[in-house]
């Protein structure tokens, strides 16, 4: 009862600003009146099969929930007898003939009562989110789905946290978690993470940095996650830690690390012994090694496999899982990046132990505003692969550039691989089809999303990030959800009801990351590297490795722009299927948001768009940098439906925008053009400021 005065005092006082705390669980009154009426007939008491924690946090959020969107008490009780119009909550095992014990899934219908059953109370939990879903986004109750089962069955965030409190790739503030007050004090926002992690049927949270830390391993720090594991555990979620592979050298006190050498694999087994005490159900470890200058593995002559099945040993008496990272890539000049998980781990499947997973991000790179999906899906056929996608904006443009990332997810999940002959036009062997398991009939299914959560009181910085954390969880639970439905769903919850305003954003967003493409890497350009990972540095060359330049990237010079990764260059597209291969090897049906990723274009070579290389890039620059411009002009007829502080805070965020995205414009106008020697074309006009001026802003970017 406290918590639920707490959360209507928080309520009435957002009626001057909403300051975004509430995320998409707002549970405001539904202006509707009949509506209002008419859902209320359905909600007449909340009777629940039993008091595990689980299952009456899902009652108290639904008596929270309709509390604050019909303005009635609903009260919950125990008695399971005949009544009409209520709402029955019931977890019960003789739904498993039904439902997927593993899978979290739930069933619900309509008739004299709701009803919201499974056979584990997580998924009751999950069904009764759902249905404030339905009623948030002012859907008929008489259309409620039969069976929701999830497509994976590891749904993760990935937190980049570390224990000084920063957050690498992190653009909202400070770290959630308070370590130096952890365990004594747990935060109250805590619980309300939980809670909307648990809306999206996330079931799992990796609280640190895969970069990790031998300090979280030690009984200090096992302590502190234990007390985030216990505010976790009611809402389904399992707790999960990164970990240095160095860690019985650096707090173990041994003279290695070698994962085949017995006393380490001795130490490894009662440092998980010692977490199971502490956190029953730990869900495992995630682990970064040899990669970017983590040690790993290989610095004893020893393989990736061979470092996780050490770990899956130690694993082996308990219910928690290795996540082998794939992102790796050595300091090679005469290398390709894009080529090297491939090279690394195709070799090894089917020698992992079989609690581990390897964890693939989404591109061969690293999280490009467009990247073509990573040639090792489908590629281990007996290893399970798990996504991993990018939901913080480390390429797209921080906290102030609105880009809504469910298409960047979509377009790497519908793309078909080909596997097997199986590809086909619907989809049959697509990128979704082997995370989810159908394809290869992997015995265990995972989805990873590195989080964008901070101190900041909206929690992503930006407003509109929110709908990144939301389109994330969606797509993690159901696959075959539309961008488009995502973010109708989100703005109806989050922003508005209003219909010309709920499509208007809509649209904005769905627009939001092919507006963000074109000025910032259009046709396939990449550039992941420059010093904070944000400023336009297309001329960046020196760096400690090549790989960490700019022009490693691009390949710019005096013929063309683009990176060769045909059979003439470093031939990358031949760890795709023939059929991909196909679509890609000519430069003549290349589509063009790939053409740059896999050849070098002359720049007066004319495209499909019928333009040449060099005026169709300064086409997409130009456009897209107005296109923001645009973005403006439409939030701003949003105005009388959206919150005003809301949408003050966004203004201001689409204003700078507007100006950076006009400095990536220059930046790489203005270098390119030293290669390409044309000029640029009608009708755009020429930058007002020279490459030096847009190089010493870089600089001073940098110092931020």
């Amino acid at each position: 009862m406290k918590r639920l005065i707490c959360c209507l005092l928080l309520i009435s006082t957002l009626s001057y600003g909403d300051d975004g705390y509430r995320l998409w669980l707002k549970y405001d009154l539904i202006k509707d009146v009949a509506k209002r009426e008419e859902y209320a007939r359905s909600f007449q008491f909340i009777a629940v099969s039993n008091q595990s924690p689980i299952l009456m946090n899902a009652a108290q959020e639904l008596q929270l929930g309709l509390q604050g969107l019909l303005g009635k008490s609903v009260p919950i009780i125990t008695d399971l007898g005949k009544r009409k119009g209520g709402v029955y909550l019931n977890e019960h095992k003789d739904f498993s003939n039904h439902i997927n014990y593993k899978d979290d899934g739930y069933a619900m219908s309509n008739s004299d009562n709701i009803y919201i059953l499974a056979n584990k109370g997580v998924g009751v939990l999950y069904g009764t989110f759902a249905l404030l879903r339905y009623i948030q986004t002012g859907r008929s109750l008489t259309s409620l789905p039969l069976i929701n089962i999830p497509k994976v069955q590891y749904r993760l965030l990935n937190h980049w946290d570390n224990t000084n409190g920063t957050i690498e790739r992190g653009y909202a503030g400070e770290s959630l978690w308070k370590w130096y007050e952890l365990p004594a004090t747990v935060d109250p926002r805590y619980r309300d993470y939980a809670r909307a992690n648990a809306s999206l049927g996330i079931n799992g949270t990796v609280v640190n940095n895969v970069n990790a830390s031998a300090r979280f391993l030690t009984a200090e720090y096992l302590e502190k996650v234990a007390a985030l594991a216990n505010v976790f555990r009611p809402y389904g979620i399992r707790i999960y830690l990164s970990v240095y592979f160095p860690a019985p050298k650096v707090i173990g006190g041994l003279k290695t690390a070698d994962p085949l050498d017995p006393e380490v694999r001795k130490w490894w087994a009662d440092k998980t012994k010692e977490i199971y005490k502490l956190i029953p159900d730990f869900g495992g470890f995630l682990v970064k090694a040899n990669s970017e200058g983590e040690p790993g593995p290989q610095d004893y002559g020893r393989t990736h496999a061979d470092g996780a099945n050490m770990l899956a040993d130690a694993l082996a008496p308990y219910d928690g899982i290795v996540m082998w990272r794939a992102f790796v890539y050595k300091a090679d000049p005469k290398a390709d990046r894009f080529k090297a998980a491939h090279e690394e781990f195709t070799p090894l499947d089917g020698k992992f132990d079989k609690k581990v997973i390897v964890q693939v991000k989404n591109g061969p790179i690293d999280f490009q505003p467009r990247e073509p999906f990573s040639p090792l899906f489908g590629n281990m056929p007996k290893t399970p692969l798990s996504m991993e996608f990018q939901i913080t904006q480390e390429y797209t443009g921080f906290a102030t550039h609105w880009v809504y990332e469910a298409p960047i997810f979509k377009e790497c999940l519908d793309t078909d691989t080909y596997v097997h002959g199986k590809g086909s036009p619907s989809g049959g062997a697509t990128v979704a089809s082997v995370v989810d398991g159908s394809l290869h009939n992997y015995a265990m299914t995972a989805i990873a999303g590195v989080a964008n959560t901070g101190s900041d009181r909206n929690w992503t910085g930006n407003p509109m990030a929110q709908a990144n954390w939301y389109a994330y969880g969606r797509l993690a639970w159901d696959h075959t959800l539309s961008s488009e439905a995502i973010a109708n769903e989100w703005v109806k919850m989050t922003l508005t009801s209003e219909p010309k305003a709920v499509k208007t954003i809509t649209n904005l967003m769905l627009k939001s990351r092919e507006i963000y493409v074109d000025y910032n890497t259009p046709i396939g350009l990449s550039r992941p590297w420059s010093g904070v990972h944000f400023a336009p540095e297309p001329w960046q060359e020196k760096s400690p490795r090549p790989d960490w330049t700019a022009i490693y990237y691009h390949r710019a010079d005096s013929i063309g722009l683009g990176f060769d990764r045909t059979a003439t260059g470093s031939n990358a597209l031949a760890q795709y299927r023939p059929e991909v291969q196909q679509k890609w090897n000519n430069p003549e049906t290349c589509p063009l948001p790939y053409l740059l990723w896999f050849h070098h274009v002359p720049w007066t070579k004319k495209l499909s768009s019928g333009r040449t290389l060099w005026d169709e890039l300064c086409t997409r620059f130009y456009t897209g940098a107005d296109s923001v411009g645009w973005m403006q002009q439409q939030w701003a007829q949003v105005k009388p439906a959206v919150d005003p502080a809301i949408f003050a805070d966004v203004t201001g965020r689409l204003a700078t925008q507007h100006k950076e995205a006009i400095w990536w414009r220059d930046s790489w106008v203005l270098y390119l053009q030293t290669y390409s020697k044309q000029p640029i074309p009608a009708p755009f006009p020429k930058p007002e400021r020279t490459l030096d001026d847009v190089k010493r802003l870089s600089e001073i970017y940098k110092l931020r």
